[in-house]
C-alpha cells in the first residue's frame, strides 16, 4: 500500500459518518468513547490528558479552521513529523487507557479491546498481537504499538498491517 492509500484508509476510519470530513466533534469523542468502551470513568486523569492531547491534534490538523478536516488537509497533514509532534502522544493516551494495570504495555485481551475501540476489526487482533509481539511475552509495549503506526501513517506499511493483510480480507487500519 502507498502512503497516500494508507492516508485515506485512516481518514475513512476517523470520518465516523462518511461525510467525506473529520468534524472537530466526531474527533474530539474519541477520547471518552474509548474510555466508556475501555471500562474507565470518563472523569479518569487520563481520559482528561487524551482529551487534551486529541485536541491539540485536531487544531493542528484543521488547517483552515474551519471544524471540518477535509481529505485535502488531512493528506498534507499526516505524516512521520506530525506524528512526531502531535499525533503519538495522542495514540499513547488511546493505548494507555486500555492498559488497565499500568504497566506500558498490552496483552492480547486490553490489545483486542483497543482495537475495537479504535475502529479496527476485532478479529484482525490476533495477527496484529503475534506480529508485534516480536519477544514471544505475550505483551506489546506502548512504544512498539506506536511504531507501527507511525511506519503505516510515514511509509504506508508495517508490520502489524502486513500481518493483517495476509491475516484475511476485512478492513485493516494501522491504529
Amino acid at each position: 500500500m502507498d502512503v497516500m492509500a494508507a492516508r485515506e484508509r485512516i481518514f475513512r476510519m476517523l470520518d465516523v459518518d462518511g461525510d467525506g470530513a473529520i468534524s472537530r466533534q466526531e474527533y474530539l469523542t474519541r477520547p471518552d468513547h474509548a474510555a466508556v468502551k475501555l471500562g474507565r470513568n470518563v472523569n479518569d486523569p487520563l481520559v482528561a490528558a487524551a482529551r487534551l492531547l486529541h485536541d491539540r491534534v485536531y487544531t493542528s490538523m484543521d488547517a483552515n479552521g474551519d471544524g471540518m478536516v477535509t481529505f485535502e488537509e488531512y493528506a498534507a497533514w499526516a505524516g512521520a513529523q506530525t506524528f512526531d509532534s502531535v499525533c503519538r502522544e495522542a495514540l499513547g493516551s488511546l493505548f494507555d487507557l486500555a492498559d488497565t494495570n499500568g504497566d506500558h504495555s498490552l496483552n492480547r485481551a486490553e490489545f483486542a479491546r483497543l482495537r475495537e475501540v479504535l475502529g479496527n476489526a476485532a478479529d484482525d487482533a490476533r495477527a496484529a498481537f503475534d506480529t508485534l509481539d516480536t519477544n514471544g511475552d505475550g505483551l506489546i509495549s506502548r512504544d512498539e504499538y506506536l511504531a507501527a503506526i507511525r511506519d503505516f501513517v510515514s511509509n504506508g506499511a508495517s508490520p502489524m498491517y502486513e500481518a493483517l493483510v495476509a491475516a484475511g480480507p476485512s478492513d485493516q487500519s494501522a491504529g
